[in-house]
């Protein structure tokens, strides 16, 4: 799956958080859906203009995000 296909930053829609193609639905809010216990299958009646693919790039992008090799605390 291409991540830049279906998630896109642009400084002008959402503050320029990640959002599925440019439609104003940041990557969050669906993340937040998801762990709230909804559906992929809910998500998509509640939202017809997105896709399946969105939201498992939404997942993808999110795993990609927690990749990370080491947390350093910051200095108090």
């Amino acid at each position: 799956m291409n991540l830049a296909e279906r998630i896109t930053t642009d400084p002008d829609i959402c503050h320029g958080k990640p959002c599925i193609r440019g439609l104003r639905y940041p990557v969050e809010t669906l993340l937040e859906l998801l762990s709230s216990g909804m559906t992929i299958e809910e998500i998509l009646a509640d939202y017809e203009d997105l896709e399946r693919e969105d939201i498992l790039a939404a997942l993808s992008f999110a795993a990609r995000l927690s990749q990370v090799k080491r947390l350093e605390p910051l200095p108090a």
